[in-house]
């Protein structure tokens, strides 16, 4: 796979509401922490939300990740989606329920815009289930200068909740 020269951060969101989706968030962020070209530097707390898109299916567990990577976007999407479906994943429909799910958020200051990659993630405002996590990493400000707060101010969060868990739950599980 092509790389950069230099390290690149990525914020991603992780999520799934198939199966026990704590456990397969956790192996997928353990194997990104194994492979050489990927370290996690940061890792949200578990966020039970409502589905979204096509709501008639279980609530999902979010997380979100900061990332550092030699990984160019394109590679990194792919070794995402190996994860996603070394996780069980299986892509049936839009929005429908899912063992693993796994999103680029943002990959540093790149703007992309390519088919079946488009960075930063063009429904990040439109989804307390990512911003919320997104907080717990990144303080009120995305990379971009959007607000966090301000953008979960316009939503409805519904029954947006953070589970308690321990700092590096991930590890753990």
């Amino acid at each position: 796979m092509a790389g950069h020269s230099e390290p690149c951060e990525a914020l991603l969101g992780l999520g799934g509401n198939v199966g026990d989706v704590r456990a397969a968030l956790a192996r997928a962020l353990q194997a990104m922490d194994a492979d050489p070209q990927v370290t996690v530097r940061a890792v949200s707390r578990l966020w039970r939300t409502p589905a979204w898109g096509r709501t008639d299916q279980p609530d999902f567990l979010n997380a979100a990740a900061l990332i550092e990577t030699r990984l160019g976007a394109r590679d990194l999407l792919f070794a995402l989606q190996a994860l996603e479906t070394a996780g069980g994943r299986v892509r049936r429909e839009r929005w429908g329920p899912r063992t693993l799910d796994i999103d680029i958020l943002f990959f540093g200051s790149s703007n992309i815009d390519e088919p079946g990659l488009t960075v930063p993630h063009p429904q990040i405002g439109a989804r307390a289930f990512v911003l919320a996590p997104l907080q717990d990493i990144c303080g009120d400000a995305l990379p971009d200068g959007r607000t966090i707060s301000r953008m979960l101010a316009e939503l409805d969060t519904g029954d947006l909740s953070p589970l308690v868990v321990a700092p590096n739950w991930w590890k753990a599980a």
